[in-house]
This record gives C-alpha cells, structure tokens and sequence, in this order.
C-alpha cells in the first residue's frame, strides 16, 4: 500500500468519525429456559470425553478418586477437600508438574450448553496444572451450572483474574487420519465430581 493509498484511507476514517459520543450496544440478555441444567451439563460433558459422578461428600470423594486412578504415585491438589500427595501451592515451576498422575481442581462454575467448566488462575494455583497432569478431578457445586454462554460471560470476572479458559472434556485432536485422539495435547481424562460446598 502506497502512503497516498495509506493517508486516503486514514483521511476517510477521519472524515466519518461521529461528532457526538456514541454510546456502546446494549447486549440483550439472552434467558434460556431449561429445567435440567445438571443433565444437560452431564450429556454434553459425556459427549466431549469426560464423565460425571454425584459425590456426597468427601469420604466418597477420596475413594471415587482412588478407584479411577488406583495406580496413580502423584496426586497434585489445588482444593483444600483433597489433600493428595503434592499441594499445588508448594510448586514453584511448571516443570515440577511432569510427573503428576492426577490433578484435582475446582472449577468456578459449569456450562450446561457445552459441557465445560470454568477455571481461573485462582482455582488452577499453577496454570500447568490443568494441561500437563495426565487425568484431570474436576470438583463441581451442581447448583453452580449456567445454561449458556450467554450466562457464563456475565460470571467471568477478567477485572478479578490474570487468567481463565473454559475446559471441556479431555484433551482431544482428530487431526490425525480423522481418529479421535485423547490426551494428544493434555489431560488423557476428566472426571467431573459434583460435590456441593454445602456438603464440606
């Protein structure tokens, strides 16, 4: 591009830009009606690769852990309800990661349209944690499922977080020869657990 072709265009902006403020769109709220929240979150959860469990509590919680993964040596916790064998807190590197079996996160909400959950830096405590553990324990408050991602944007508070990724299901490509591959890129497994904060 010219600068004549450069200064036309830049004089063109210029020459449109509106005399008064403009106030930004409202975005409409767009309301879903659906009754089943938890079963819809389930399905589509299924759907991605991962898999849902009820929990009662916590003693449930640690024995559903251990029968999914019963030759798991590391079990990185990011959650005060599982102690597991490595506190994400005590880790200083990424690289301490490369041996974690399973990691065990809170998510701060679910999306029942997808399946995904939300996390943040806060949750994640190491941001690796979520991607180089081999199984991924999601804990999951089943009253803590929006419908859509309509809702789930009007929860994410970037003013609040350095970081946040929607997760849905295990890693997967299907890249390769058209096969679906799990754990390609990440965790090989997700295990979602609704665990209710009341039930703590």
């Amino acid at each position: 591009m010219s600068n004549n072709s450069r200064e036309q265009i830049l004089f063109a902006i210029r020459a449109n830009v509106p005399r008064e403020p403009v106030e930004r769109p409202q975005i409409p709220v767009f309301r879903r009606a659906d009754a089943h929240l938890k079963s819809t979150f389930e399905k589509h959860l299924q759907e991605a690769g991962g898999a849902a469990h009820d929990i009662e509590n916590l003693t449930e919680a640690q024995s559903r852990l251990a029968s999914l993964h019963p030759t798991a040596q590391v079990v990185c916790s990011a959650v005060p309800e599982i102690p597991g064998t490595r506190r994400a807190e005590t880790i200083r590197d990424p690289h301490q990661l490369a041996d974690v079996d399973v990691g065990v996160v809170r998510a701060r909400f679910g999306v029942a349209e997808s399946g995904a959950v939300w996390l943040t830096e806060e949750d994640l405590i190491v941001n690796g944690l979520g991607f180089l553990s081999q199984h991924l324990v999601v804990l999951l408050d089943p009253n803590e499922i929006v419908a859509d991602m309509h809702e789930a944007y009007a929860c994410v508070r970037l003013d609040l977080t350095a970081y946040g990724c929607f997760m849905m299901g295990p890693s997967a490509t299907g890249d390769v020869e058209g096969t679906l591959v799990h754990g390609a890129q990440g965790a090989r497994s997700l295990n979602l657990f609704f665990l209710s904060m009341s039930a703590l």
